[in-house]
């Protein structure tokens, strides 16, 4: 179904945000599952596109229903339909394309700065006029990536953003609202007092810097969806034995 976005939630509260009023105003149906309870879909071609969520898991923990995620990812792929992957779901990519997924030396928690590259200066952040964005962080673990992956933003730390032919990772949350930030605080609030972190610091404090927040997720946004867009003007077909993207007939 050329409108019907799948959301996978690797933890109940880590949603979509902002992200699912931007994919409901353009039309598209979003199905929602439950990693954890629900059984993770096979059949790529009846969805627009894939968002994978972000959870406290790790990749490297050998999880039945995130090595389902990553097959996911690599039939996803291999038919180009478009994937997004939000913190632990960049971490999924990252390892379904080859790269290694590991604990970081030092966890990226609240507000920090990262820096957009050339490349993703006209891809994924194409829009955005600076180079230098603040964004929400909770993270502890990183990637690194094959050779054939672009790089699009990093931090000081860690590699930010990428893309993978029709997979997209970022490791911030874009999609953020003081809603949430308040929600992840009460239920990852342990890991906040190991880390020294308030949760009031955590929350937006000013309008205009929350504006500024939903702006930058809606260019995000665009530029993803415009990868849908393009898609669902072509079919999968064969040329000279190799599947391609090829134009639909009217």
């Amino acid at each position: 179904m050329e409108n019907k976005i799948l959301s996978i939630q690797n933890i109940s509260f880590e949603t979509l945000g902002t992200l699912e009023e931007l994919f409901r105003c353009d039309g598209y149906q979003i199905e929602n599952i439950q990693a954890q309870s629900d059984p993770v879909p096979i059949n790529v071609q009846q969805y627009a596109a894939i968002i994978i969520l972000g959870g406290p898991m790790a990749v490297y923990d050998n999880v039945k229903y995130l090595k389902k995620e990553q097959e996911l990812i690599k039939h996803a792929l291999t038919d180009e339909i478009p994937v997004l992957g939000i913190c632990l779901g960049s971490q999924l990519i990252a390892q379904a394309i080859g790269g290694k997924v590991y604990k970081g030396g030092k966890k990226e928690i609240g507000w920090s700065t990262v820096e957009i590259n050339s490349a993703g200066l006209v891809d994924l952040f194409k829009g955005i006029n600076t180079q230098e964005i603040e964004v929400f962080q909770w993270h502890g673990d990183t990637y690194d990536l094959p050779p054939n992956a672009t790089i699009m933003a990093s931090s000081k730390l860690y590699t930010q953003a990428f893309r993978f032919g029709s997979a997209i990772g970022i490791q911030f949350h874009l999609e953020i609202t003081n809603e949430m930030i308040r929600r992840w605080a009460e239920e990852y609030a342990k890991e906040l007092e190991c880390e020294w972190i308030e949760p009031k610091d955590l929350l937006v404090q000013k309008d205009p810097e929350l504006r500024e927040v939903r702006q930058r997720c809606k260019t995000v946004y665009s530029n993803f969806s415009k990868m849908i867009k393009n898609r669902s003007m072509f079919s999968t077909g064969c040329i000279d034995g190799h599947k391609r993207l090829v134009p639909k007939s009217s």
